[in-house]
């Protein structure tokens, strides 16, 4: 489905609280209507806050299964519970009950049942939108339900939605904001990315969390860029990681200066490129030098 066209473009930090986000949603605006939006921080996506999407279309997501019994036929002979590893199917008022939080979907229950009273059905894991921004441009998010699982095929469901409408509406990007650490929604993100933005801040865990995070995207064969934010807080620290950048062959995009404006912006519900302040000049740059690396490349 990926478009030599189209330039896919994923935004990753090793830890929560980087900037991550901001970031991403200012680039996004920066794009405008030539990128789509893929916000694939399923397990806890705010993305929509800064960019105002419409909620314009709304999809089930469903993935694995969930045992359920057919009160009508259940003999409460307790033989699921017995063997339910999960303690999932606890009795109340004299009835047998899946707690859905609990079960894990494995049909053991349901091959052991005596009457054949359970059975697996198809599980709902979630929720995907497809919404208008408030810069005109096309996002795709999703929100996981709680306590559900399988959330890298809730991002990968994310992913191929986008790359459809971008592929149909001609666009030049997809714009991803993936979750922070290295768990399964960050390996399903990085699948057919072109290039990644690595964002981190000047702290020991901070450039523990990047290293992590580098060597995934290692394995990917994929060419990264990092954004040290709030670099001026500890700039032994931004010392150390731009000698790590400089030994990985990473691009080192931009040092973004601690800057109060970045909160201010948020409250307003605006990205930083949507005031007038020094970074905005600052982010755009970011954007231009993403888009020359991405011709390099071609």
């Amino acid at each position: 489905m990926q478009s030599n066209n189209i330039h896919e473009i994923v935004v990753l930090s090793g830890k929560g609280g980087t900037g991550k986000t901001s970031l991403t949603a200012s680039l996004a605006v920066l794009a405008g209507n030539d990128a789509v939006i893929a916000d694939c921080d399923v397990d806890a996506a705010n993305m929509h806050l800064l960019l105002r999407p419409d909620f314009g279309e709304t999809f089930e997501f469903y993935s694995g299964e969930l045992a359920v019994i057919n009160q009508d036929l259940c003999n409460q002979c307790g033989t699921c519970a017995e063997v339910c590893r999960f303690h999932a199917i606890p009795q109340d008022k004299n009835q047998y009950q899946i707690n859905a939080l609990d079960c894990e979907g494995c049909g053991y229950c349901e091959k052991v049942c005596p009457t054949h009273a359970i059975t697996m059905q198809e599980r709902r894991s979630g929720s995907v939108y497809i919404s208008k921004t408030k810069v005109g441009s096309t996002m795709v998010h999703a929100r996981l339900d709680i306590a559900a699982e399988n959330s890298g095929k809730l991002v990968a469901k994310v992913k191929n939605d986008a790359k459809a409408i971008a592929l149909a509406g001609n666009k030049h990007f997809i714009i991803v904001d993936g979750s922070p650490g290295i768990g399964c929604p960050v390996v399903s993100s990085l699948a057919g990315a072109n290039y990644v933005i690595l964002v981190t801040e000047p702290t020991m865990s901070g450039l523990h969390d990047l290293k992590r995070v580098h060597a995934v995207i290692e394995r990917f064969r994929i060419k990264s860029g990092c954004i040290i934010n709030k670099y001026d807080l500890n700039k032994e620290q931004t010392a150390e990681i731009k000698c790590f950048l400089r030994e990985e062959q990473i691009d080192h995009l931009a040092d973004i200066p601690y800057d109060s404006i970045f909160s201010e912006a948020m409250i307003e519900e605006k990205t930083i490129v949507e005031i007038e302040s020094p970074l905005k000049q600052l982010v755009g740059s970011i954007w231009e030098k993403v888009k020359e690396q991405l011709t390099r490349k071609n």
